[in-house]
């Protein structure tokens, strides 16, 4: 929730820095030793390449404070736990009681919330549903039970902190003998940082929506499909996307052009590294905590055996890549060979940037970091369009990697009415709610939307969305036949342990991912979070969310305090995830068991998104 303004952050990091601001916003949070800043903060610092601290135990101290950073060249403050950003490992053990003493040492308010632990809700850390939020110079101590194990992460909920480096992770050890078999395991954080203030980069998102976006349409492109294409298809085309308001290469919101993307907190021209020894079984367990950035990640020369999914053990999935959402953590074991240093290389959705690791044996090896991938453009299938338009036209390989779909079938079609993504005439739907495609999870209803739909926060809705289990997503569809290598899908994903639930849900909650891209508004059933009534659940009921994205962007949604059981088709072993991927123009379903009362949050965890594609679930 955004909720506090942050003003003596954004000062820092947007003006020249007069000492009399300085101080006065180190006063206002407390000494400079006590934000953990030192001799350093006039000089700047970078995390070793080793990654950040672990820390062990049962009781924590955790201070929120200003550190300086220089991840490109330039001194800026980032939002640290304990002086790391990343903050801290903190390792704890399955069934023990935690406490956690989080002191604020910033000149405006902070919170921390533990991403995929099950707690008391007044533990959740959000800001004006759980607490009141840790007030400057104040101490609010967490203190729960350690209820399951797995790699999990925290960060702040508040203002934009997380994206000036507020984010660490978790990692707890079973209570029963695990039933992974690895010698040696490394966390590895994802991240994005930019230079620029969080507020900076909202506040020219609101203004013009893709602004970050340096590979819009050219003259040259015009002509290349033209020749292609023809006037006539071409026109069709361009006009679509025109009506629409959007690009076909809007793939993210804040691209590498702002962004550096980290690994551990280290820069991809130094690059983090991770030590093995022969003969060893590793386990890499992967946690996306950046701000806006999805990750694409491989390791060239070694597959990789994906053996847990949000913290929960799964059946053993052996893969060459995968996705992995803002929010949501994979672990992986690996057996590299002991005569060689590998690359871990993880790039953006969109092919901005990258951020890489080795993996080696010898502190003094390197290895090849490969190329990025051709950028992705959207097609069909993203905006929502069913099988018949998705699949017959399709023609192979279109620019940037992807299957592209042969509009010239469709010669004469106004796409703006077409069975697909539809632009919306607000006009003329006051008062309508409209029957869509059917639900891609095997649903025989029909998806509707509600009346708010219709309204300026929504400019565009799915027709035919398809199921988003067995899709790797945008870019990734072909690398099977492009380059050899298997692409992890929710399809794949089986819960390692029996279905713990098995009744049946007992209603549906259908809701819509919804924006206006133009005008950088999102929203849930075209309503932002500021107008929104919670969602009411009542304590031990069983309820199934369907969610379609009526945009094309890609949206990481996020439920506090419950698991959300992803419906793959085996009732029986039904995966359980905190945070689900829904494609664009597509439709996923899961499970929801409300066993803990409270108010939770639910939203997508795309940080700018954020604000307006929110809810609030109250169980009672």
């Amino acid at each position: 929730m955004m909720k506090d303004n942050r003003p003596v952050l954004a000062t820092y990091q947007t003006l020249p820095l007069s000492r009399r601001r300085f101080v006065a916003g180190l006063a206002a949070g407390g000494t400079v030793m006590g934000l953990g800043l030192g001799s350093r903060l006039a000089l700047g610092s970078s995390p070793p390449r080793g990654g950040p601290p672990t820390l062990r135990g049962k009781h924590f101290n955790l201070n929120i404070g200003y550190q300086a950073v220089n991840f490109t060249g330039k001194e800026r403050i980032a939002t640290a736990v304990n002086g790391s950003v990343p903050a801290p490992v903190l390792r704890w053990r399955e069934g023990e009681q935690v406490s956690l003493r989080v002191t604020n040492n910033l000149a405006h308010d902070s919170s921390i919330h533990w991403h995929g632990m099950i707690l008391p809700t007044n533990m959740d850390g959000v800001p004006g549903l759980s607490f009141d939020g840790i007030k400057p110079g104040e101490t609010f101590e967490y203190q729960f039970e350690v209820n399951q194990s797995g790699t999990f992460w925290y960060h702040s909920h508040s203002g934009f902190q997380e994206q000036t480096g507020m984010y660490g992770a978790i990692v707890i050890a079973p209570k029963e003998p695990d039933p992974v078999s690895y010698d040696r395991d490394h966390v590895v954080v994802l991240s994005d940082w930019s230079d620029e203030a969080p507020e900076d980069i909202y506040a020219k998102l609101k203004k013009l929506s893709h602004y970050y976006n340096f590979r819009e349409r050219t003259a040259s492109d015009l002509w290349r499909d033209v020749k292609e294409k023809g006037v006539s298809q071409t026109w069709q085309e361009r006009s679509m996307w025109n009506q629409m308001r959007m690009s076909d290469t809007d793939i993210s919101d804040v691209t590498g052009y702002t962004y550096t993307f980290l690994m551990n907190g280290v820069t991809p021209e130094d690059g983090w590294q991770g030590l093995f020894q022969r003969g060893e079984k590793v386990r890499l367990r992967f946690i996306n905590s950046a701000a806006m950035t999805i990750f694409d990640v491989r390791i060239p020369g070694l597959k990789m055996t994906v053996v847990a999914a949000d913290g929960q053990n799964i059946d053993p999935v052996t893969i060459d890549e995968f996705r992995i959402g803002v929010a949501e953590t994979y672990d992986v074991i690996v057996e590299p060979s002991d005569d060689s240093a590998y690359t871990i290389f993880a790039q953006s959705i969109d092919r901005t940037g990258y951020t890489r690791g080795t993996l080696t044996p010898d502190a003094s090896w390197t290895a090849e970091v490969p190329s990025m991938d051709p950028a992705p453009t959207l097609g069909h299938r993203d905006m929502g369009m069913g099988m018949d338009h998705s699949m017959h036209g399709m023609t192979g390989m279109g620019s940037g990697g992807m299957e592209q779909h042969d509009m010239s079938k469709m010669s004469g079609t106004d796409h703006s009415k077409h069975s697909g993504m539809q632009v919306m005439d607000h006009s003329g739907h006051q008062g309508m709610a409209m029957p869509l495609g059917k639900a891609g999870f095997g649903s025989s209803k029909d998806i509707t939307h509600a009346l708010t739909e219709f309204g300026p926060q929504v400019d565009m809705r799915a027709d035919s969305p398809q199921s988003g289990l067995d899709d790797p997503g945008i870019g990734l569809r072909n690398h099977a036949q492009a380059y050899g290598r298997r692409v992890l899908t929710y399809r794949d994903i089986c819960n390692y342990y029996p279905t713990a639930d098995r009744r049946e849900p007992s209603r549906e909650i259908e809701l819509h991912l919804t924006g206006n891209m133009s005008r950088y508004m999102w929203s849930i059933n075209g309503i932002k979070f500021a107008d929104a009534e919670p969602i009411h659940l009542t304590f031990g009921e069983r309820v199934r969310f369907t969610l379609t994205n009526d945009t094309m962007m890609t949206h990481p949604i996020h439920l506090h305090g419950m698991w959300s059981e992803l419906e793959t088709g085996d009732p029986h072993y039904i995966p359980r995830k905190h945070t689900i991927l829904v494609q664009p123009g597509s439709t996923i379903s899961y499970l929801v068991t409300a066993d803990a009362y409270g108010r939770w949050a639910y939203h997508c965890h795309l940080l700018y998104h954020m604000p307006g594609m929110f809810r609030e679930v109250r169980v009672s």
